[in-house]
Formats: structure tokens, sequence, C-alpha cells
């Protein structure tokens, strides 16, 4: 199934996926609301992004590059912002996600002290001789366990589970800004 997901893409002479992005002109590549600003500091297109990714995802680990195919010539200062806005865009992506997996990190360790306290407090509840003695003591020192395995396993959950997708996302945004970028122009329709 790889394989036929690979014959997709072109490759470059020394093996390399090419990842082919077509535009009538640069602006094309970036959001419309910013206008005004330099293209260094430009958002790229979401669908552009999404497209990126979404390919990076299918050619697995394979060494690639990304193309962009213009219809309009243009200059090495040209494609020098762009070949740095593509770079730093990406490299913003990875910071983004690096923050959402702290804010996890940062959760899942409340939880787990949040956690370990209730079942410290639990542990001593249901000790007491009063307490098992009571019907309102056993429900109150079964609600301190029962909340107790809640948050600790909200915590392990957070920390194991939810991790890894954000672990890849960042991987994945560093291999993109990494990445070649290398233009071309293509004539457009009807020319020669």
């Amino acid at each position: 199934m790889r394989k036929r997901i690979l014959e997709r893409y072109s490759r470059t002479d020394d093996g390399k996926v090419i990842i082919d992005i077509a535009a009538g002109r640069i602006a094309d590549l970036y959001h419309d609301f910013d206008k005004h600003a330099p293209y260094m500091k430009k958002e790229l297109d979401e669908e552009l992004v999404d497209y990126i990714c979404d390919s990076v995802r299918e050619i697995g680990r394979e060494e690639f590059l990304i193309q962009v195919s213009l219809a309009e010539a243009v200059d090495d200062s040209a494609v020098s912002r762009v070949e740095t806005s593509l770079h730093n865009y990406f490299l913003y992506l990875r910071e983004l996600e690096g923050r959402e997996l702290r804010r996890l990190t940062r959760a899942s360790l409340l939880l787990f002290v949040v956690g370990t306290a209730i079942l410290t407090a639990s542990v001593i509840v249901n000790s007491r001789p009063l307490v098992r003695g009571s019907v309102l003591g056993s429900v109150i020192g079964q609600g301190l366990t029962i909340a107790a395995w809640v948050a600790l396993w909200e915590a392990l959950s957070l920390h194991l589970m939810n991790r890894i997708p954000h672990l890849r996302l960042i991987r994945m945004y560093e291999r993109i800004a990494r990445a070649d970028v290398r233009f071309r122009e293509v004539p457009r329709d009807g020319e020669v």
C-alpha cells in the first residue's frame, strides 16, 4: 500500500520525494487577511499547510523536498523570503505544539498531585473505625477513593496517551521546517 502511495509523487535524482505546490503567484501561498505584512511574517494559507502536512504523513520517513511551481518568474530575493517564511511558519507551529505539550504536562502533574492527595485522605478516612461503622462515613471514604483513582487515571492518560500525538506533530513540523525548498516556473495554460 505504501509503495502505491509513494508512486503518486515524483522524485529527485537523489531519490527525495517531491511535494509539489502549484500556485499562480507567490501571494497565493499566504492568507489574504495580512496582505500588507512582509512575506516572512505572513501566515501561510491554511489549505497549503494542510496539504504539506498530509503529504508528509503519507510519505512517512522518506526524505523529501518542497517544490513550489509558480506561473510567474520570481527573483532570488523573493525565493529567499518565501523559503524563510516557510521555515519560520513551521517552526512557529512547532512552538505552538510545544506549548500545548507543556500545558498538558503541567495539567497531568497537577492531577497526579491532587489524585495522590485525595488517595492519601481516602486511606486515612477509610482506616478510621468510626468511618467503617457508619453509612455516611463509608460513602465518603468510597467517594474519596473513586475520586482519587479518577484523578490519577486522568493524569496517566494525559501524560501517556495525549503526549504521543503532540510529539509526532512537533517532529513533523521540524522535518518540514528543515526541508529544502526549490522553485520552478511553469508556463500558464495555453503558453508554450
